[in-house]
């Protein structure tokens, strides 16, 4: 059993994506990050981190409990747990290569480019600016990536299209004002569309619905979501 620490936000939907396609089963533990549940002491067992997702996995190598923290770690893990969604091992490189994107680029500049667009205090136009500029441009490499392909990697979905899915699901909050966020990366467009109306997404898109996250940008979310913004 996998126990799935869980907030509605993109990372632990890239999971909720990866357990529905596997069919492996899990348990969803609901941590509610605008509450500040992360930071209890409980969870920081699971991810000295404090941060969504993790899982644990109840039978893990050799029958041993383990403890799995951030998501592209959890989609490598599940994968070659589960031996799906690997891609041919002639393209295990690639695949690293673009998880990598993802995980250090992609995804951190949409997640910026969304705080300072709509969290942070008016009149920080520079960074503003850096991290929607950012955030477009690792669209266009994927976009170019993209050209020809059906899938980021190989000849079929991998762990690469899960992950990217996740974020390039925000893209109308990350390309804040744009009526059509993916109409200037047609190849993006293209593919997103095919992942997008896979059975499994429109599965994962309902884990979490039976538990209610708080969504009030209050005094305690912002505590909760930005600490480090706090004197300690």
């Amino acid at each position: 059993m996998i126990k799935f620490y869980y907030h509605p936000t993109p990372n632990p939907m890239k999971v909720a994506l990866m357990l529905e396609e596997t069919g492996l089963p899990y348990q969803v533990v609901p941590i509610d990050a605008s509450k500040g549940e992360q930071h209890a002491a409980a969870f920081r067992a699971v991810n000295p981190n404090g941060k969504l997702p993790a899982i644990i996995d109840t039978d893990g190598p050799g029958g041993v409990e383990t403890r799995i923290f951030d998501s592209t770690a959890i989609l490598i893990y599940l994968a070659e747990k589960t031996g799906q969604l690997l891609g041919n091992a002639q393209d295990r490189g690639e695949l690293l290569s673009w998880l990598m994107f993802i995980a250090s680029g992609l995804g951190p500049f949409s997640g910026q480019a969304v705080h300072f667009q709509y969290a942070a205090p008016q009149g920080l136009d520079y960074a503003v600016n850096r991290y929607r500029r950012e955030a477009e441009r690792h669209y266009q490499v994927l976009e170019d990536h993209m050209n020809g392909r059906d899938f980021i990697v190989g000849d079929g979905v991998t762990i690469a299209d899960i992950s990217a899915w996740g974020w390039l699901d925000r893209a109308p909050r990350v390309m804040k004002g744009a009526t059509d966020p993916l109409a200037p990366y047609p190849n993006l467009k293209r593919w997103f569309t095919v992942i997008d109306a896979r059975p499994a997404v429109a599965r994962a898109s309902t884990v979490g619905k039976d538990f209610t996250f708080k969504t009030e940008m209050d005094e305690e979310t912002r505590r909760a979501l930005f600490p480090s913004n706090y004197p300690q």
